[in-house]
């Protein structure tokens, strides 16, 4: 037993550096998120900010679009070509994809610096790849309302994660302690 627990010793230092991570980042969004009654329709600033930035990169391409609090959900309304084609909800402005993202960062961690830089950096680069995604996606919707369900359940989430993925790969080969040992080897 002993002889696998070292074998498998790095994966399991990962998964438990993964694991805590990832907990501790849900329970503190989970408690933040705890302020806003969802009953009462109020939306957390989070969602607002990205809604507010989505709508701001779709009027660089339509002066009516523009954003409208959702009186029957916790939810916001934007509006592009002044119709209604998208509801931000919590889910949308992609912290639980940022808390897997600096989950697997500290999981797979480097030094000190450049681990806080390159989350950082990511947090950044995602949350605008995100709003880019939500403006883009109004835009689709409004052009191809039928392929609507592709699009917002297929299309765009592999957009996303495509970012995160990318950004992964980088961290691991040029940033990680990983990358510096396979380097040295």
């Amino acid at each position: 037993m002993k002889e696998y627990f070292i074998q498998f010793k790095p994966f399991l230092i990962f998964l438990t550096k993964f694991l805590i991570t990832y907990l501790l980042l849900t329970l503190v969004y989970q408690y933040y998120l705890n302020q806003f009654d969802s009953k009462n329709f109020e939306v957390d600033g989070i969602t607002k900010v990205v809604a507010s930035q989505s709508q701001k990169m779709l009027s660089v391409v339509d002066d009516d679009s523009y954003t409208l609090p959702n009186l029957k959900e916790a939810s916001v309304k934007l509006f592009y070509h002044n119709k209604w084609v998208a509801r931000i909800i919590e889910g949308c402005n992609a912290v639980s994809v940022i808390i897997l993202f600096i989950s697997f960062i500290i999981a797979f961690t480097g030094k000190f610096k450049s681990t806080l830089l390159f989350i950082f950096s990511g947090v950044v680069v995602i949350h605008f790849f995100n709003v880019l995604r939500i403006a883009l996606l109004c835009m689709a919707i409004f052009h191809f309302p039928k392929y609507e369900h592709l699009l917002h359940g297929v299309v765009f989430p592999l957009f996303i994660y495509g970012i995160v993925f990318l950004l992964w790969v980088i961290w691991v080969n040029k940033y990680s302690s990983y990358a510096k040992k396979s380097v040295e080897q």
